[in-house]
Parts: structure tokens; sequence; C-alpha cells
């Protein structure tokens, strides 16, 4: 199993020294990847709802500041040597295709092929209008356009596209990423659509367990999604064993309730060895990696909680 840490690209601890320091002394603690999110800007004035909240409110902007994505994931990769970095996840019609897939791939050769793609359709309608992205409405098809050109870019000697959104043609795109399958794809959501994205096009399959309208908080409910993406991959024509799932926690630990909507036990729930249980109750239905949010407002905090599930709960696995 591999475990990965949420890395901040907002507030203090995103700044250089503080970033940097994190990063590192997750590298040495042992960690696998550290994830990154995706706003370019914060509107003042938010009417779309956030799927991750009950009441869908977005409570987590701040004062508005955040890195960029992309940028910020060429820094960590100049300040790390083995610590994968993944887009947890990428909006993929914030930016143009065929200048997205050059960063990711520049990205990815510099880093001697860390990157792993988290993607998602993106949520938010007033940050689309602000940064002249493709209409909201259509941001599925866009999205699914995309990440097609991506891999024709990534993959193809002469690269050639005509979509709706994307057209190219007579080009050369160079360097290929270092790992030559292209770079991975997590798909994150848990709706329908997600599911059959990740079915079709996707490496693995890349939720976030607490949806109110798609809940897998308990192993009974992730194990009914997890069959539900099986069928729609071998349905799309492609072998399910080759799509793997990963996760990405908001929170976990005894702060959370011990019970599921479905009156099941609530994953991550409990003690450390109640976390342990679950992930290895998890990997026995194909995860093989989960990421969270540690908890801290200082670099020495955010460690010290690392190591303590380093040796509490990844030590048992």
């Amino acid at each position: 199993m591999k475990i990965g840490f949420n890395a901040p690209t907002a507030g203090p601890l995103s700044a250089l020294d503080p970033l940097t320091k994190l990063c590192t002394g997750a590298e040495e603690l042992g960690f696998d990847y550290a994830t990154f999110s995706d706003h370019v800007v914060i509107p003042t004035d938010i009417s779309s709802p956030y799927p991750y909240s009950a009441t869908g409110e977005f409570s987590n902007q701040g004062n508005g500041e955040r890195n960029e994505q992309l940028i910020e994931l060429a820094f960590v990769a100049a300040r790390t040597g083995k610590l994968r970095l993944v887009t947890s996840v990428m909006v993929i019609p914030h930016r143009p295709a065929v200048l997205a897939a050059k960063q990711l791939a520049t990205i990815d050769v510099l880093s001697g092929g860390r990157v792993t793609l988290g993607i998602g359709a993106g949520w938010m309608k007033e940050e689309f209008e602000a940064i002249g992205a493709p209409p909201f409405a259509e941001r599925g098809k866009v999205t699914d356009e995309y990440i097609a050109a991506f891999k024709e870019l990534w993959t193809s000697d002469k690269p050639s596209f005509a979509g709706d959104y994307v057209k190219f043609d007579k080009i050369v795109f160079a360097p290929k990423p270092t790992q030559k399958a292209g770079i991975p794809i997590w798909v994150g959501g848990e709706s329908g659509p997600a599911l059959r994205r990740t079915a079709k096009i996707g490496d693995a399959w890349y939720p976030i367990p607490t949806n109110p309208a798609f809940p897998l908080d308990s192993l009974k409910r992730f194990a009914a999604g997890a069959e539900k993406l099986a069928r729609m991959t071998k349905e799309a024509g492609r072998d399910p064993k080759a799509v793997g799932i990963t996760m990405r926690l908001q929170r976990f630990g005894d702060t959370l309730p011990d019970k599921a909507g479905d009156g099941e036990r609530r994953l991550f729930s409990g003690t450390p060895a109640d976390l342990a249980a679950d992930i290895k109750a998890l990997a026995a239905h194909g995860v093989g990696a989960i990421d969270m949010n540690f908890a801290g407002s200082t670099v020495p905090e955010i460690l010290a909680e690392m190591k303590r599930f380093k040796t509490e709960v990844m030590a048992r696995l």
C-alpha cells in the first residue's frame, strides 16, 4: 500500500521554506507521494455547491492566496528525489490542453518520471468564468477531449488531433514524458460520470469517501462502488484488473463518528489498529494507495503527526 500526504498549496505552510521542509521531511519518513490541489483564483462570491460539504459551502478558501498547482509541483520535484507528485486533482479545463500536456511532460522528465495526474472536471462555475475556461456546462466533454489530446501528444511520434475543443497537426511534441506509457491518470470523483471516465480512460479511480451525494464511508458502500467500477470497466472493453483504485481522505482517526451513514462501521474512524485494519480491508478490494491530511499549524507539528502515523499505523501493515 502506497501512503501519501496532502501538501499545502495555500497559506503560510505553502511558502518556500516550510513547503520544502515538509516535503523533504515526509520523504525522509518514507511517505510515497505528495498531493497538490488546484485553484487558479478564489472568487469572492461562490454560489456553486462544494461536493464534499453537507451544506455545499466551500470553507477552505482562507484569504484566497494560492500557489499555481503545476509550478508548485515542479518546485517540490526539484527539492526531492523519490517522492511521487500527484495532482489532487487537476481541473482539466483550467488550462489549454497542449500547454498543460507540455507542462506535465516537462515536470515528468525533470523529476525522473515521478508525476501522477489526478484529474477532475471541476465544480466551481465562478472560477471557470474568472479565468476564461471553456463553458462550465461543457466541462465533462472538455475534460474527456483534453485527456485524449494529452495521450496523443505523450505517445505519438507525429501527434495529430481534431476535436471540438482541441485541434493540432504537423507539430513536434518533445520531450515525451519519462514514463513511457504516459503519465498515469487517476480519475477523481464518485459520481456516475466519474466512474464512466475511469472505466474508459483511467489508470485508477481516485474517490474521496465522504461525498454526501455518493458516500463511500463504510466498507460495504466502498465495495459496492468498486464492484460497479469493475462492471463498467468490463463494459467499456477493458480488463478491470488494469484499473487500480486509490483514495483521498479529508479526515481520519478518533475525531470521526464510528458509524457510517448506512449504520456500518465508518472507514478510518477509531484507533491506529482500526485504521490499519481498514487499510488492509481496502487493499483486499484493490486499493493500492491512500493519501490524507495531517493536522498541524506548523511543519514540526505536521511531521510529528506523520511520524506517529508511520509508527502506529503503517508499522501494522
